[in-house]
């Protein structure tokens, strides 16, 4: 890295060499890592090399470095707290540093605006060291929702229930049209499209009503003695 004209490519190229010795150092070589930082020792740093390696040294004696340096004076907190807790740290500390370096290249080599984005783009797309060390880079379950209940398949009990007081639970053929369009335009015709499968009548837009998930037909609650308490407990209605 120290020569002229260097590309985001190859700045985080470095970034990642560095970022993969670290992370050795913090998982797969914890032991010698740990005992390495021992706190009778000076100011300690860890450093990640471009050989994807690590090293536990004291830090550049130069003032002001060359480059940003790690932060000092790891070893002094090892026994202080658990030694996850302080693996942590050590991991926090660490991915301020690749950061810091990275863009400290990203100053040097004049980068742009849209070089930068870019790098930081790249950068963003892994995950942290902090997040590796703590186990915590799987992606959320994505979470069930009631929107895509109700737009999906018909064979959830969910998306068959429709209760009064809100548009999201009226029949289908019952749901007033958007805002913006006005409820005036709701004609007899769409009304007459929804009737209850058991009394036949179509009014009711304030009731309870519940769709059968084999024939598809709505029915008022109160003509099939369905309330809305008994349905959240229904899974497939009948």
């Amino acid at each position: 890295m120290e020569g002229r004209g260097r590309s985001v490519e190859d700045i985080f190229e470095d970034f990642k060499s560095r970022r993969a010795g670290i992370i050795k150092a913090l998982t797969v070589d914890v032991e010698d890592f740990y005992r390495q930082c021992d706190p009778e020792k000076e100011n300690l740093c860890l450093y990640g090399l471009l050989n994807e390696k690590w090293e536990v040294n004291l830090p550049v004696e130069e003032v002001p470095p060359e480059l940003p340096e790690p932060v000092l004076g790891i070893n002094f907190a090892r026994d202080g707290m658990q030694e996850k807790d302080w693996l942590s740290l050590v991991a926090v500390h660490s991915d301020t540093w690749l950061l810091s370096l990275a863009f400290y290249f990203g100053a040097r080599f004049a980068f742009d605006r849209t070089d930068r984005k870019r790098l930081f783009n790249m950068i963003n797309e892994l995950p942290t060291i902090f997040e590796i060390v703590n186990g915590s880079t799987k992606k959320p379950a994505k979470e069930k929702s009631s929107v895509s209940n109700n737009s999906g398949s018909k064979s959830k009990s969910s998306s068959k229930v429709r209760a009064p007081e809100t548009q999201s639970r009226l029949p289908k053929a019952l749901q007033p049209k958007d805002e913006e369009e006005g409820l005036e335009e709701n004609d007899d015709d769409e009304h007459g499209e929804a009737m209850c499968g058991a009394c036949g009548d179509n009014d009711g837009t304030d009731e309870f009503w519940i769709c059968c998930d084999i024939c598809e037909k709505w029915f008022h609650g109160k003509c099939v003695k369905i309330t809305p308490a008994r349905a959240e407990h229904i899974k497939q209605y009948k």
